[in-house]
């Protein structure tokens, strides 16, 4: 097993880094590169891992198995590499946003801590949003305002981060926020002074003021937990840019001020849900006028009484509108007639089947004949409809009723 030198706690810089690689070794679908120091830093503590170059060829992943750092290239392009000097290139813009990240994760938690009293129990830096998962059942919006508040002053004190190893340092001297790992040797603490104590494998600022500003977007209930989802630094910068492009495009749309796009967004919700419903109704009358000629010209409806029709079947064939729009009819008509009421839509290779005469089911009457056309559908004794694969199918299905009328 190859020991590989750690040198990314020191080195994060743009400039070429010179190595060895000392072996060359398949790992599932890629090739692992193993080398004799490295610079990027392998996934693990809830950080992801780096990304960069070996001569030329780009990182896919850094893992840690075993105690081997490999450093994980496709297979295609491990053709071009060999045992001997390589030339490591680090993606430093990545490396930036996850040591911003990781160390405003811990001024967080520590922070969350000094004020509410509760533990963080875990902790995920995404790459568009990072995570932490507080063992506490709720966290209201002042609470995570005062958060806010205490981590934007200590960035703004830049307090030192201050890295010790145990040994030779006494672990117990430290007042740890959680348990560091079993079974290490040397246990490495990063502390925040007079903020934070956690033991961390993971890569961080040298001050706190570097992290520049600090963002919780939001908190929600999460396994008898709270789950804070927050972003720092620059990604702070780039949702300030978004969300005021969008309110600008709100503003324009809604002719108000950008500080008022909420108001108006209010109002323009309450103005469309009167629209709606005047809409619903406005189509609830015209399916019934509809329904209401339906029934007229088969002679169920005059205009003085509506007869039962019960025993008869109505076939109506809709060409020019889709089942859709045919659904809003069935269902008016079957207020107003105990009929079994058949309607198609050639367009959609559709049909649907209405009737509401009490303790009659017309399954039975449509389901072997929809299947003997290569139909498919179903329903239940009120309702029943079905597609067909092409129109000439529908259209024989609807000749076997034998339809008194049609349109």
């Amino acid at each position: 097993m190859s020991t590989t030198e750690r040198a990314y706690y020191h080195l994060s810089g743009p400039k070429p880094y010179n190595a060895e690689i000392r072996e060359l070794r398949s790992f599932q679908d890629q090739v692992a590169i193993i080398l004799d120091k490295t610079i990027f830093y392998p996934e693990g503590g809830g950080q992801s891992s780096d990304r960069g170059t070996i001569n030329g060829i780009p990182l896919l992943d850094v893992q840690e198995k075993n105690q081997e750092i490999l450093h994980l290239v496709s297979a295609a392009d491990a053709v071009g590499l060999h045992i001997g000097p390589a030339e490591l290139v680090l993606d430093t813009v990545r490396r930036r946003d996850l040591t911003v990240h990781h160390t405003a994760q811990h001024l967080l938690s520590g922070t969350i801590f000094s004020i509410t009293g509760k533990p963080t129990v875990s902790m995920h830096l995404g790459e568009e949003v990072c995570t932490i998962d507080v063992d506490t059942q709720g966290f209201s919006e002042e609470t995570c305002i005062a958060v806010e508040a205490a981590v934007a002053l200590a960035i703004e004190a830049d307090h030192p981060v201050i890295i010790h190893h145990c040994p030779p340092e006494a672990l117990e001297d430290f007042p740890l926020r959680k348990v560091p790992p079993p079974g290490e040797e040397v246990i490495r603490v990063v502390e925040i002074q007079g903020h934070d104590f956690s033991p961390c494998c993971g890569t961080h600022l040298s001050a706190t003021g570097q992290i520049g500003m600090l963002r919780i977007l939001g908190a929600e209930k999460y396994k008898g937990m709270t789950r804070l989802t927050f972003i720092a630094g620059r990604r702070v910068l780039q949702d300030s840019r978004l969300l005021r492009k969008q309110g600008e495009l709100i503003s324009r749309t809604l002719k108000v001020p950008v500080a008022e796009t909420g108001k108006g967004v209010l109002a323009l919700m309450e103005k469309t849900g009167k629209l709606e419903a005047r809409v619903k109704a406005l189509e609830e009358e015209n399916a019934r006028f509809k329904a209401e000629a339906v029934l007229r010209k088969a002679g169920l409806l005059t205009d003085t009484e509506t007869t039962s029709g019960q025993g008869t079947i109505l076939v109506e064939t809709f060409p020019h509108n889709g089942m859709e729009a045919l659904l809003p009819i069935g269902r008016a008509a079957q207020k107003l007639t105990a009929a079994v009421l058949l309607l198609a839509a050639p367009q959609d290779r559709k049909f649907a089947a209405f009737c509401s005469a009490p303790g009659f089911d017309i399954r039975g009457m449509f389901q072997k004949p929809m299947e003997a056309q290569g139909g498919r559908g179903g329903g239940s004794p009120s309702f029943f409809q079905g597609q067909f694969p092409t129109e000439e199918a529908l259209a024989a299905f609807l000749e076997s009723f034998a339809p008194p009328f049609q349109r």
